[in-house]
């Protein structure tokens, strides 16, 4: 099995022209679009500026927390191939996912197991399941084990803290996709050559199998 990657949190041009440029970009590349908590947030004039670059082979993901109808106005008619939603009921996102005609990622956040059986009540409506910390906004982790023994029947994206010298092999037992975002960063803004280490880490590993 091939794991593949999504790398979230991109906010400037030149990181963003790199990933999807890179002879192993990632399949998934994510903008924080209504979250200004966040430090990776960004704006929608920023966003329009950025939606605009090419994304060659990689797939949009708009990143979204409990969106109001004012956001998903101003970002419906922008290329985005998947939006991903947290803090959201399921009426909402069936709701979200019938009116703007989007993929769907629904981010489960995480604690302990009764945390990861949530998945269920989602079932009909996601497109991918997300499991991530309680914690998402701080990079926090949560114990990855926990979801390992349960067969899906949608892919699985797996966040939470991932760090370029985590052991990559470990999490083909566990997901379909790694979402990764502090763990590409220098002192809060994405590091190039943390990207590229981990690009071609990735590839190395799949080409093991």
């Amino acid at each position: 099995m091939i794991l593949k990657s999504k790398i979230c949190g991109v906010s400037d041009s030149e990181t963003l022209n790199y990933i999807v440029n890179h002879k192993y970009a990632p399949q998934f590349v994510g903008f924080v679009c209504n979250y200004p908590k966040s430090k990776r947030y960004v704006d929608r004039k920023k966003l329009k500026e950025l939606i605009k670059i090419n994304k060659n082979n990689c797939l949009y993901v708009a990143v979204l927390v409990n969106p109001d109808e004012n956001i998903l106005k101003e970002i419906k008619d922008l290329p985005f191939d998947y939006y991903q939603l947290y803090d959201c009921d399921i009426k909402k996102i069936i709701s979200i996912k019938n009116t703007y005609n989007k993929k769907i990622i629904v981010a489960i956040t995480i604690e302990n197991s009764k945390d990861v059986e949530n998945y269920k009540l989602y079932n009909d409506v996601a497109d991918i399941f997300l499991f991530d910390s309680k914690g998402y906004e701080k990079s926090m982790s949560f114990n990855h084990t926990l979801i390992e023994n349960i067969q899906f029947d949608k892919d699985v994206m797996l966040a939470g803290n991932i760090q370029i010298n985590d052991d990559l092999e470990k999490y083909k037992k566990i997901t379909d996709i790694i979402d990764i975002s502090g763990g590409l960063e220098t002192s809060g803004l994405k590091d190039i050559s943390k990207i590229e280490i981990f690009l071609n880490k990735l590839r190395n590993l799949n080409n093991e199998t």
